[in-house]
């Protein structure tokens, strides 16, 4: 198993985390806000002091890659591929909304017919989101979506299902389908990267550091109406 220092800040929230052989073993949040300037180097380096405590070495990097912020995936992005540069590690790009699907697998009873739409809020009745099932295989890749009650009905009519993420709330109003869940209070968080990451790793998906971008919103449309934070 690899030690990974797993960096998230795609959206208003900033997080830190480490994880070896499968396990989470130190994490940092601040959920209060765009913090990520004032914050994320200092949770590096405290993140940093707790393995050099330990002896633990780093094996490589997993930030989140977007869709999100474009000043808060700048941010951590630079922060990952500079310590990456630094102490010649490997790059891990983790999708944020594959993310965002990991604490619900983790947490939630689910069907096992059951589809995760995670969602990003993209202002007004707009939204970035993606279809998974519960292996987290795509069903529906990423893209922007502007909500109405027949944006998801193909896959209402034959599943349960569960919307998550900041963009979710405001749409089930509009959604209004029996097989439509929310579930609140989910957030893209480092503490739950490794997962993602250590699979990544056993498949040898790396980066290259040198020309590795995060999905920033212009990748999903030419001329978004606004942009999201």
């Amino acid at each position: 198993m690899s030690c990974i220092l797993h960096i998230e800040t795609s959206t208003d929230a900033c997080s830190v985390a480490v994880s070896q052989d499968g396990a989470c073993i130190y994490h940092d949040e601040d959920l209060s806000g765009p913090n990520h300037a004032e914050r994320l180097g200092t949770f590096v380096d405290e993140a940093m002091s707790f393995t050099d405590s330990h002896a633990i070495p780093f094996d490589a990097v997993a930030v989140s890659c977007g869709p999100g912020s474009y000043t808060g995936l700048r941010i951590g992005v630079s922060m990952a591929k500079g310590i990456c540069y630094g102490q010649d590690l490997r790059l891990i790009g983790i999708p944020t909304l594959e993310l965002l699907a990991v604490p619900v697998l983790l947490g939630q009873e689910l069907e096992d017919d059951a589809l995760l739409c995670p969602m990003l809020d993209a202002r007004r009745m707009e939204v970035y989101s993606a279809i998974y099932d519960r292996a987290l295989r795509p069903i529906r890749g990423i893209q922007a979506d502007v909500v109405d009650a027949s944006t998801y009905k193909e896959w209402l009519d034959e599943h349960p299902v569960y919307f998550f993420g900041n963009g979710a709330p405001k749409c089930m109003e509009t959604i209004q389908h029996p097989n439509a869940h929310l579930i609140e209070n989910i957030r893209p968080l480092a503490k739950n990267m490794f997962p993602l990451a250590e699979k990544r790793v056993a498949l040898g998906q790396y980066e290259d550091v040198a020309y590795f971008t995060p999905f920033y919103l212009k990748d999903f449309v030419a001329k978004p109406s606004k942009p999201l934070l």
